[in-house]
């Protein structure tokens, strides 16, 4: 198959098509079939009005069926005896699930959960309509179902004098064919989502491609590219292929969100909801829960940076001298150079700078602190397992059985064959032997730069392998972490549906600048948008060396974030080397994070169970508020606590607050009230920080590690209640399982507060000075 073809814009205005495509849509409802668990429509590509009619054209097959309950699974078929070659992702459907079919007068309806699709009757026009609850969620309708095919095979039967070269033009077995759908986008609807995406949140007017590159933040490249967005009218969709998808969100036809993939084939999953956490919580339930990662990732991470100079020596300094100012650190990240240079990834340490790896790992942890170790899936031909993986056949290879290689990242690199089994014992017994010698956490970086002109081992097709190399590469780490430490945590830059199973991800190469870590924010939101659990940064900036100002202002974002790492390229990036305040900086956001604990490990639990993310975008919680949909420079740190970074050197930071209540700043206590925007001045250790109207945060009796007993010295503080109300939440133990349940009503003056399941001291006060009453 021709793989290079794009299909995005392929229209010329509405009523013509640009040059070189031929376009076939869906027209007529022709027939319909449908059993106890499906609706099968033939739509045919013209009106047919007579027997000669049918002699050929275009027919669609358009299956519509539920293998999960609020979710609606369309295939559109054209020719269907194509090879159809993996990978495919791993869904999890329902087997046991059974949606309900009805005929109607207008039509048919298969029914799922309190989501459905309503088809049009038999020999009408081409309807199609989703629907929750008994409101329209979207539709597809008149020249929106297609079949996309580039006119050199019609030109070429045209001009052929023989018949059988005209009868098998199409002699690549469709490979210049895209089926597309478009749905429409109602007047004030917002999409988002597609991954990690750099560029405006509100992806209404660009045209996406889901496919990952090593681009930096600053393109619209991706290193995570996810095939599935969601609507401000609460619903998503999911194209269920891994190969790329091109998306065109009212960029093309203004009024219509677009997706077309290459071949005869096009299946998508629409999920309903009451709210956007709603659709992320199927579509999770379909492609996989986030792990829950260990308690002590959410503390601080400190990183040796990229290209820098470094030994033990250089290593024991940072860790001690964190210690002696008094900064909490819960994890050390020893980068690429832990290894030779030209030999990545060999996972040998360089016995010039680290002479005794056991020892000094040994001596690290003693000190309380995390190892975690750089790695990527490219094996330099310099590295001594190279010849090893070579001999093996464990490196992708040519079409000509050759091993591919390339000097793009490593001198005559290879790759790991994921798809060969033998190739992932081998990489995970590496992983184990790490994890042997003490690591607890391993970066599984790159894994985006993936050819497509190779031959995998299981014969899969290499197009669709591009983005699916992501999942297979970091599924194999973190199961064998998993296997070796009975937890893991990554900490991934490529992915892909699914890869919200083996968190945490993070952002990728930014500029050290205000703009970047804006960009940061936006690509953060939208991937935790597409079902990503946990998101991480480096703070600070990748690329150049930031100012103290941007470095203490990207300390607060950073340690407000689910995840926390300082790191950077050829400079290190520990505070004192940027001023004395930033280490004063650095000690209290630590401080406030880890106090935060018993509150964060509790919406970590919940994104784990939900696959709602912990950092989300207004618009996942505050959907009833128009004004909150399209705001991208601040956040929700789980369902109680607004976040918004600092993004000026002045200090000045705009913020919205959600219509609803009184809004209340955890530091400082003033409080504001709900629906309007707020500008402010802040210092480098305040930052906009509001708890939402009648919720409870627990703060814990942190102790220089965010892995700790959250039960023990609580302190229960309950935000913005009015008279009548009732909240609550729980506080989860190390395991993920409940430990204390906490319910707060207020009657009058008082609040009544019940506490279930500790008989260990703690505190509890009311933001507006009610008197807490336990009872």
């Amino acid at each position: 198959m021709n793989k290079g073809v794009e299909i995005m814009k392929i229209s010329d205005g509405y009523w013509l098509s640009k040059t070189g495509y031929n376009i076939h849509w869906a027209v007529q409802i022709y027939d319909v079939e449908a059993d106890n668990d499906s609706i099968t429509v033939y739509a045919a590509s013209q009106f047919i009005s007579n027997r000669g009619m049918t002699l050929g054209g275009p027919v669609f097959t358009v299956r519509f069926t539920s293998t999960l309950e609020n979710s609606i699974k369309v295939r559109i078929g054209h020719f269907s005896g194509v090879k159809n070659s993996g990978p495919a992702f791993t869904l999890y459907e329902d087997k046991d699930f059974r949606p309900e079919v009805k005929k109607r007068r207008s039509g048919w309806e298969l029914i799922s959960g309190k989501t459905s699709v309503k088809i049009g009757k038999k020999g009408k026009e081409w309807d199609v309509s989703y629907w929750y609850d008994g409101s329209l969620l979207t539709k597809s309708g008149w020249r929106t179902t297609s079949i996309i095919e580039e006119e050199q095979w019609h030109r070429r039967a045209r001009e052929s004098a023989e018949a059988d070269e005209r009868f098998f033009a199409r002699s690549d077995n469709g490979g210049n064919t895209h089926i597309r759908e478009m749905l429409n986008l109602a007047v004030g609807e917002y999409i988002y989502g597609f991954g990690e995406k750099f560029s405006a949140f509100v992806k209404n007017g660009q045209s996406v491609e889901v496919w990952n590159n090593d681009g930096g933040t600053c393109t619209e490249q991706s290193y995570k590219s996810v095939p599935f967005f969601v609507s401000s009218r609460n619903y998503g969709v999911f194209v269920n292929h891994p190969e790329k998808v091109s998306f065109e969100v009212g960029s093309e036809t203004v009024s219509k969100t677009a997706f077309s993939v290459q071949g005869e084939h096009l299946e998508y999953f629409i999920f309903g909801g009451a709210s956007i956490a709603d659709v992320i919580e199927r579509y999770t339930a379909l492609t996989g829960r986030p792990a829950l990662p260990p308690p002590w990732s959410f503390g601080l991470w400190l990183s040796t940076s990229f290209t820098t100079d470094y030994d033990e020596e250089t290593v024991s300094f940072f860790i001690d001298e964190m210690k002696k100012r008094e900064i909490p650190l819960d994890v050390f990240h020893f980068d690429c150079f832990w290894m030779k240079e030209f030999e990545w990834c060999g996972f040998e340490w360089d016995e010039r700078k680290f002479s005794d790896p056991e020892g000094m790992i040994e001596r690290i942890k003693a000190k309380g602190v995390r190892i975690c170790v750089w790695i990527n899936p490219y094996i330099g031909q310099r590295s001594p397992v190279f010849r090893h993986c070579l001999d093996r056949g464990y490196l992708l290879k040519n079409k000509d059985g050759s091993v591919f290689q390339c000097d793009m990242w490593q001198p005559g690199m290879g790759i790991i064959d994921f798809t060969n089994p033998e190739a992932c014992k081998w990489f995970a017994e590496k992983i184990q032997h790490l994890a042997e010698m003490g690591v607890d956490a391993i970066k599984t970086d790159f894994g985006e730069r993936i050819p497509t002109d190779v031959c995998y081992y299981d014969g899969s097709d290499p197009y669709k392998m591009h983005n699916y190399y992501a999942y297979i590469y970091n599924k194999t780490v973190f199961e064998a972490l998993e296997a070796a430490k009975g937890s893991a945590c990554l900490f991934a830059r490529a992915a892909t549906a699914g890869c919200q199973q083996f968190p945490v991800h993070w952002g990728g190469d930014c500029f050290s600048s205000y703009e970047s870590m804006g960009e940061t924010l936006r690509g953060g939101l939208s991937l935790c948008m597409s079902g990503f659990g946990f998101f991480s940064h480096d703070i600070s900036g990748f690329e150049a060396t930031g100012t103290p100002d941007l470095y203490k202002r990207w300390t607060a974002f950073g340690l407000m974030s689910t995840h926390s790492r300082y790191h950077g390229n050829s400079s290190y990036r520990v505070p004192w080397h940027f001023d004395e305040e930033s280490c004063d900086v650095a000690r209290h956001f630590v401080e406030l994070k880890g106090r935060l604990m018993p509150y964060i490990w509790a919406n970590a639990v919940k994104a784990h169970l939900t696959g709602v993310p912990v950092m989300r975008a207004m618009a996942v919680d505050f959907g009833y508020d128009r004004s909150a949909l399209i705001v991208d420079t601040q956040y929700m740190l789980g369902d109680s606590l607004l976040v918004a970074p600092v993004f000026s050197e002045d200090g000045e930071c705009g913020f919205y607050l959600p219509a609803g209540g009184i809004w209340t700043d955890i530091q400082t206590g003033e409080e504001l009230s709900g629906g309007g925007w707020y500008t402010k001045n802040y210092d480098y250790f305040g930052m906009p920080l509001y708890a939402k109207p009648c919720s409870v945060i627990v703060y814990g009796d942190f102790r220089g590690t965010a892995d700790y007993d959250y039960t023990d010295g609580m302190k229960i503080v309950i935000y913005g209640m009015e008279d009548g109300a009732e909240t609550g939440t729980t506080v989860y133990d190390r395991n993920g399982n409940p430990a204390v349940k906490i319910k707060a009503v207020r009657q009058g003056g008082s609040i009544l507060l019940t506490v279930e399941g500790t008989d260990r001291p703690f505190t509890a006060e009311s933001s507006q000075g009610l008197s807490v009453l336990c009872v």
